[in-house]
């Protein structure tokens, strides 16, 4: 009884005199039938989880306690390095990579490919009013040069679209800045970079078809000790082709500010040029499946990387994930269903050379899923999946995942897989890549700082473990974890 039910009984009592003696309740009668029984809700099935739980386990433990993805990935970086499309480093890699996967015991192919070939040059930024200071610079990936002596021009600072257009006046025979910040990585929304990376791959279109003469992007990261951030950038016919750069966000930001206050010249020297496309090749390695060899679920990355730093988050680290995982497959003796195929793609930094080709050469196979690591060898967190609205199969995905709880890696978001697998995914395939805490990947993206000392060779390994057990369920299990109830299209 509550507090206020005392209360009023005490009230009547005090009104109405003394209250009656109680009256004796006999209690009922003691019964032998027990407690009612309740009926139990049904268990929901886990077919995955029974039939997977302990090889799952198995390879966690394998994969986590070996150290040959980290070994792997030093010799790619600090023998090789930097291995952008058409340069003796991606060569030297293609054929460690080769090497490397053959002596772990798979059967290896070669397929070619032809790539661009674009080559930097010598590079030089400097603000020459109101002030004098070098500018720390990086051309962006397929720029044109500048002519020999260079451009120096006048510097109109815009923060978006709609202020270039409202400047239109001010841009002819002027360098455009596009001081556009990167957002703060957060754990809601992850990074920012698909919100500014338009402007570095647009921007001189943009800019160029109001008669700009170059153009400077601030680098895409929200955190900067003034490392410049290349990345690709494209042109279009019949729009005029000018040189394109990123400087730092302290640079930029520096540019702004003098800018406001009055006019701002700067001199940019570029010699950046595009040769005749070169030989290149994907790598293909196998584990082979045991009942129906020619169902095919990939894993793969990029080998190819920018031209500075070591190209080791980006995708060194990928490459080394699917390769181990491979290996440690075959190494505890679990050969799945299907096939499991490592492709590791050249060229896609500026062309998706690789996964076009790939595309080209394979689209007639049947690819029960692609999965794509290039996001860094960050700690994982689950998988970007692409099932086309199959319900059922993201439900089954969905318990799939749950075996990756001991590397906390169980979160499966609807979103873009990677990039070389996507021409066979929008096709129609399942597509899967790795989701990591990517919350520092863009502080070194694309810079000289991508080096091995910032890969944690602990982490990398749960990396090479998400990807291993969810290869190995997506090639065993059964039915197929495959597209087979795909969402109608919306009506146009």
């Amino acid at each position: 009884m509550s507090r206020g039910g005392w209360v009023a009984l005490l009230l009547v009592a005090a009104c109405h005199g003394a209250a009656p003696a109680p009256v004796a309740v006999a209690p009922p009668a003691p019964s032998d039938a027990g407690p009612p029984i309740v009926d139990a809700p049904p268990a929901v099935p886990t077919p995955i989880l029974d039939a997977y739980r302990a090889t799952a386990d198995q390879i966690i433990a394998h994969a986590r306690a070996d150290r040959g993805a980290f070994t792997k990935l030093a010799f790619l970086t600090d023998h090789i390095g930097h291995r952008l499309a058409g340069s003796p480093q991606l060569d030297q890699a293609i054929a460690w990579a080769k090497d490397a996967l053959a002596a772990d015991g798979h059967a290896v192919t070669t397929e070619p490919v032809m790539v661009p070939h674009w080559q930097r040059g010598a590079e030089r930024a400097q603000l020459v009013a109101p002030i004098a200071r070098e500018l720390v610079m990086l051309g962006l990936g397929g720029s044109v040069g500048t002519p020999p002596g260079g451009i120096t021009a006048p510097v109109v600072v815009v923060h978006g679209w709609d202020e270039l257009a409202a400047r239109a006046a001010d841009v002819k025979g002027a360098i455009v800045l596009y001081d556009v910040a990167m957002p703060a990585w957060t754990e809601a929304h992850g990074s920012g970079y698909g919100d500014v990376v338009p402007f570095r791959v647009a921007g001189a279109i943009a800019a160029a078809k109001l008669g700009a003469v170059a153009v400077l992007m601030r680098s895409v990261t929200a955190h900067s000790l003034r490392s410049p951030h290349t990345g690709a950038m494209r042109y279009v016919d019949g729009v005029p082709r000018i040189p394109a750069a990123a400087i730092t966000v302290e640079d930029a930001a520096l540019i702004a500010r003098l800018a406001a206050a009055g006019p701002v010249r700067v001199a940019l020297t570029m010699g950046a040029r595009s040769l005749p496309e070169a030989p290149s090749a994907n790598v293909i390695a196998e584990l082979r499946g045991r009942e129906r060899p020619d169902e095919i679920v990939v894993i793969g990355a990029h080998l190819d990387s920018w031209d500075v730093g070591q190209g080791a988050h980006d995708d060194g680290a990928g490459v080394v994930h699917v390769m181990q995982a491979l290996t440690t497959l075959r190494a505890l003796g679990l050969t799945p269903r299907r096939t499991i195929r490592v492709v590791l793609f050249t060229n896609e930094e500026n062309g998706l050379r690789g996964g076009k080709g790939y595309a080209a050469a394979h689209g007639g196979d049947h690819h029960v899923a692609l999965l794509e690591t290039d996001n860094g060898g960050f700690a994982p967190r689950g998988f970007r999946i692409q099932t086309h609205g199959d319900v059922a199969l993201r439900a089954r995905l969905d318990e799939a995942a749950q075996l990756l709880a001991p590397l906390g890696a169980t979160t499966l978001e609807e979103d873009d897989a990677d990039a070389d697998v996507s021409p066979l995914v929008e096709a129609g395939a399942l597509g899967l890549g790795l989701a990591v805490d990517g919350r520092t990947y863009f502080d070194v993206h694309h810079t000289a700082a991508d080096t091995l000392d910032k890969v944690d060779p602990q982490v990398l390994a749960d990396g090479v473990a998400a990807i291993a057990v969810m290869a190995y369920v997506l090639a065993d299990a059964e039915p197929a974890l495959a597209v087979t109830a795909p969402a109608a299209a919306p009506a146009p």
